[in-house]
């Protein structure tokens, strides 16, 4: 089994930034979340949020750091379905 080197190689990661790339997308051109301007910068910080954790959790350099920062990003990404 390969061990990953980079967290830009990580499936995780990668879908992660897949995410944010259309909730940036849809934000922008969808006049209900123009009209909203607090649910969408919500929605935008806590997508980058599962992004960013992925990547500081990889780069945190134990299994127990990298474990956490992974159930912080599983938080985020609830809270981005719930909105």
């Amino acid at each position: 089994m390969a061990t990953i080197e980079r967290f830009e190689d990580m499936l995780a990661w990668q879908k992660a930034r897949e995410l944010t790339r259309a909730v940036y997308e849809e934000t922008f051109k969808n006049l209900k979340f123009k009209n909203d301007y607090g649910l969408s910068n919500q929605i935008q910080r806590a997508t980058v949020s599962v992004m960013s954790n992925i990547a500081e959790g990889f780069e945190s350099g134990t299994r127990l750091e990298f474990l956490n920062y992974l159930y912080i990003a599983k938080g985020s990404a609830g809270e981005v379905r719930a909105q």
